[in-house]
């Protein structure tokens, strides 16, 4: 005679099912998805209403999404769980440059640009240098290495989210036989993130900042080295302590160094008033 099923017999019944994914590592993860679904529907004692309502978000933030916006990605910063895949993934040696989220606004193929060039190339701000060198553990330098560099304009918008043609705001640089690098830009400054979505939304309806501190991504590369996704902040900006994605990290904030017209980094000058900042970048061997 069929005993009608309760609800921990659902969950066992559901785990052992996905138990035979044929690739023992999606059976892994799977079974444990579902464990952890079903505990947390039992915890809230979820009702049929409030499933209803997640569905709904979750169709919505798939209808709201496209290639060059990705919803589920900002869901994923705004909980904390892209930060924390970041961190079970790179657990750097204490000496390196921590990693942070790459964030959705990424773009392939940047155009390369030589040291010093502007990737801001007539985008309205202050002018911007930033310096340093690339090296490893020990204080070597890395040839060669290479900064992938974006970020938002000073209305708080990246590329990805604007209808332009070219490139802007975005670029790669190779770091010297000396591991020298510099670019130049302009200054970053806090935005929120999108919030005309379902996460948005969700956001609006707690006490949770949606603001990010003033940064600029990079992702460097080089042969024999983790790759390194990062951000540098600009010392002092709003937010530092309320990064709505949780990548606002004390070893990545920098100064912001006023200078007066003339002599820049590159060689070259600067017309009118300029900022400086600094910042090596330590790079983990791959073992």
């Amino acid at each position: 005679m069929h005993r009608q099923l309760v609800p921990e017999d659902i969950t066992d019944l559901a785990a052992a099912r996905w138990g035979t994914a044929r690739d023992p590592r999606v059976a892994d993860v799977m079974q444990a998805l579902v464990r952890h679904l079903h505990d947390f529907a039992r915890e809230v004692r979820l009702t049929e209403y409030e499933w209803a309502a997640g569905m709904r978000w979750l169709v919505r933030a798939g209808q709201i999404s496209t290639d060059k916006r990705d919803e589920f990605i900002l869901a994923s910063d705004v909980l904390g769980l892209s930060m924390l895949v970041v961190e079970l993934n790179h657990r750097f040696d204490q000496r390196a440059t921590p990693a942070t989220v790459l964030g959705p606004f990424h773009i392939d193929g940047s155009p390369q640009l030589r040291y010093g060039s502007d990737m801001a190339d007539g985008v309205p701000g202050v002018p911007l240098y930033i310096t340093g060198t690339v090296r490893d553990l020990d204080g070597e330098p890395v040839a060669g290495a290479l900064l992938d560099v974006w970020q938002a304009d000073a209305e708080g918008a990246y590329e990805a989210q604007l209808e332009v043609a070219e490139a802007r705001l975005r670029a790669k640089y190779t770091a010297t036989a000396e591991g020298a690098y510099c670019v130049r830009t302009i200054a970053p400054i806090g935005y929120t993130i999108p919030m005309d979505g379902p996460v948005g939304e969700l956001i609006s309806r707690t006490e949770i900042s949606h603001y990010r501190p003033a940064h600029i991504h990079f992702r460097l590369d080089a042969p024999g080295y983790a790759p390194l996704v990062t951000h540098l902040f600009r010392e002092g900006a709003p937010y530092l302590d309320s990064d709505v994605v949780f990548g606002a990290k004390a070893e990545l904030v920098v100064e912001f160094r006023p200078r007066e017209p003339g002599p820049t980094p590159d060689g070259g000058a600067c017309g009118v008033p300029w900022l400086l900042a600094n910042h090596d970048f330590v790079l983990q061997p791959i073992s």
